[in-house]
């Protein structure tokens, strides 16, 4: 198992590195740039252009590594590799879709939002009876750091992974705000999930873990402030269908709750800005929100939001395991 672990590691950072030195030059002869958002912070206006659809980069690095070092799981009949992969590649089409339509009208705005929810809840209820056709998905939620296991029914249970699908994958999307963030923030989760993996002998999950890893380290080099090319819509919703997808495998979704600190707090302080402003009529409680550009805002540069956002999600990483520990020693 290690060694798939680390071959899938090696193979996913490899073809993304080697993936974007061809990639980005491409799209920029595309003209595929990045059109910035009127409302959004006036200092990111020299992005403009920035190439988007990086996000292809890591996805077929992930791609390739699952389909190699994941066939002796597949041989040994676990295909939760593949149904992870198959569930974010659904939900990166949609991005994909986005994003083009962002550069067809050359605005930052692509497909309409409920359209985008549509296709989500679509996409999220076809994992969940794929995966409950497949076995891999009870009606028992774990909960963390308690210990325990609570029974639901199964119509019930359908609704909730949902919902959780489609708030995760958004958040995720939400946090992809400043270059390198989403991905600096996610590499924590990464990690999480190929040493959660070892540990319960999940040996698809850990080698989609690993593959995780190794794409987002390779892509961090082009996305690391200043970002060559944006992960874009394709690769944030890829992300967010990954870290939810894995939860499930891993028959813990509870978990992202902790494990996904950072991206909650990201779609809960959209919230409330918007909530707040209508309520107050033009009141706001942040400066900006999400809430990465309220800190830009007060003076924060991009390298200390990265450095920052990115400790306080390992910090988690580290308190999601000990909530999950009773699980890990049963």
């Amino acid at each position: 198992m290690a060694l798939q672990i680390v071959l899938a590691f090696l193979i996913s950072f490899l073809v993304t590195m080697l993936l974007g030195r061809f990639l980005v030059p491409a799209l920029k002869r595309l003209k595929a740039g990045q059109t910035i958002r009127e409302d959004g912070p006036t200092w990111h206006s020299n992005k403009q252009g920035t190439p988007i659809m990086g996000g292809l980069m890591f996805i077929v690095g992930i791609t390739a590594a699952c389909l190699t070092a994941g066939i002796v799981a597949i041989r040994n009949g676990d295909l939760s590799h593949l149904f992870i992969l198959a569930f974010a590649l659904v939900f990166s089409a949609i991005g994909f879709f986005d994003d083009y339509e962002k550069l067809r009208k050359k605005q930052n705005l692509g497909l309409r939002a409920w359209h985008k929810l549509l296709l989500q809840v679509v996409a999220a209820l076809g994992f969940v009876l794929l995966m409950r056709q497949a076995g891999n998905l009870t009606p028992e939620l774990y909960v963390p750091f308690v210990n325990v296991f609570i029974d639901i029914p199964a119509p019930v249970y359908y609704v909730f992974v949902t919902f959780v699908a489609v708030g995760t994958v958004n958040s995720v999307n939400i946090t992809d705000g400043v270059d390198g963030l989403a991905t600096g923030v996610t590499i924590p989760v990464a990690v999480w999930f190929v040493v959660v993996a070892v540990l319960l002998s999940f040996q698809a999950l850990g080698i989609f873990a690993a593959a995780l890893l190794g794409g987002l380290i390779a892509f961090l080099f082009y996305n690391f402030h200043p970002a060559k090319v944006f992960m874009g819509d394709t690769g944030s919703l890829f992300l967010g269908g990954v870290v939810c997808a894995m939860a499930f495998v891993a028959d813990m979704p509870l978990v992202l709750i902790p494990l996904g600190i950072v991206y909650f707090v990201e779609t809960l302080s959209d919230i409330i800005q918007v909530v707040y402003f209508k309520i107050t009529k033009g009141k706001r409680v942040f400066k900006m929100a999400p809430i990465h550009h309220h800190f830009e805002m007060l003076g924060w540069s991009e390298y200390k939001l990265f450095t920052v956002f990115t400790a306080v999600s390992a910090v988690f990483a580290v308190i999601s395991f000990l909530g999950i520990m009773g699980k890990l020693t049963a």
